[in-house]
């Protein structure tokens, strides 16, 4: 076999096809930077964008639930946004009174309470917001359960809700609404 340039034949009409090597080590080359291109870090998010999303991941819907649940599991592909994903779940109430499971609503609702608070834009409206999406999350948790149990996993969750809505956050809560609490003990 000599030294000279690979030659194939195509199946259509076994005509002899040229292949050069040079071509193929550039397209392999272009290749290559394309998909480092695609792979490297992306731009970080402007507080535009970073605020566009943060409302779209704390709406009512199930549809932004959904949105922000697949966001937390793939939190990598959101780096650029600079995502607050810690969470203590429910705080100190239970993560699941009586079995109902509230964990992931609660951790939606410290998701949104803490963006909003690092983005600076924890506003009364925000706040309410997010903790109307938390109800709604715990309503549709709720809804999965059996209709004997549900009234009970609804009232927990109107409970729930009550207390992040009064109490949610500290600059949010003054002394009578300590004194009232207290008096419920």
């Amino acid at each position: 076999m000599s030294a000279t340039t690979p030659v194939a034949t195509t199946a259509a009409h076994h005509s002899p096809v040229r292949v050069r090597p040079i071509r193929i080590i550039l397209a392999a080359a272009l290749s290559l930077a394309v998909v480092l291109g695609l792979a490297g870090p992306a731009h970080a998010a402007t507080a535009a964008e970073k605020m566009a999303v943060l409302t779209s991941f704390t709406q009512t819907s199930a549809s932004s639930y959904n949105s922000w649940n697949n966001a937390r599991t793939h939190q990598g592909d959101w780096a650029a946004y600079g995502f607050d994903w810690s969470t203590d779940f429910c705080s100190a109430s239970p993560d699941r009174p009586l079995g109902f499971d509230f964990t992931l609503s609660c951790h939606r609702h410290d998701f949104g309470y803490r963006n909003y608070k690092a983005a600076g834009a924890f506003t009364d409206a925000n706040k309410n917001l997010v903790d109307s999406a938390f109800y709604a999350d715990l309503k549709r948790k709720c809804a999965g359960y059996s209709a004997v149990v549900r009234p009970a996993c609804l009232s927990l969750a109107w409970t729930y809700y009550q207390a992040v809505s009064i109490f949610g956050s500290l600059a949010s809560v003054d002394e009578s609404d300590v004194d009232a609490a207290a008096e419920l003990i």
